[in-house]
């Protein structure tokens, strides 16, 4: 968690807070690397809150690198996620609204290494075959990236 959302969790207890984070998919050869987390025993992507000053392009490679051991060289916008359905309350009562910003990662370099105190595992799985327990922040997101991964293909393909 940033230095700043202890700042505020200080002050409103587990109030619904809006937040700002970035998120990653790495994909490879039809499929992506997921972590599943520690805090609720689901799968998702990779990413967390950016800190005050810090871009949420850099945000996201920052916590790739710090979940996976990752680093990504280029990224590739999917979208920006936010309203009700990325809504959530964490095993500790904290509520947010989250505002994400979700880029696909298919140019990156390092050893995958887990971050123990956030993940529990990280496995690929193909774009057909996802686990059936995402975290439900990461649902539309991927979903939405699966999405973009299969429509390329498609194209691809016919070309």
């Amino acid at each position: 968690m940033s230095e700043y959302i202890k700042s505020i969790r200080k002050h409103v207890g587990h109030e619904r807070i809006m937040t700002v984070g970035s998120s990653i998919i790495i994909h490879k050869n039809g499929k992506l690397l997921l972590q599943k987390r520690n805090d609720n025993g689901c799968w998702g992507e990779h990413g967390g809150y950016a800190e005050i000053g810090e871009t949420v392009e850099n945000a996201a490679k920052r916590e790739l690198f710090e979940e996976t051991g990752l680093i990504a060289n280029s990224l590739e916008l999917v979208g920006v996620f936010s309203g009700e359905e990325l809504f959530h309350t964490y095993p500790n009562g904290d509520m947010v609204a989250n505002t994400d910003i979700l880029y696909i990662c298919e140019d990156f370099c390092g050893e995958i290494s887990m971050q123990l105190d956030e993940v529990s595992d990280l496995q690929w799985f193909d774009i057909e075959n996802l686990p059936k327990n995402i975290s439900p922040p990461s649902i539309p997101g991927l979903m939405k990236c699966v999405e973009i991964l299969k429509d390329r293909r498609k194209k691809e393909q016919s070309a």
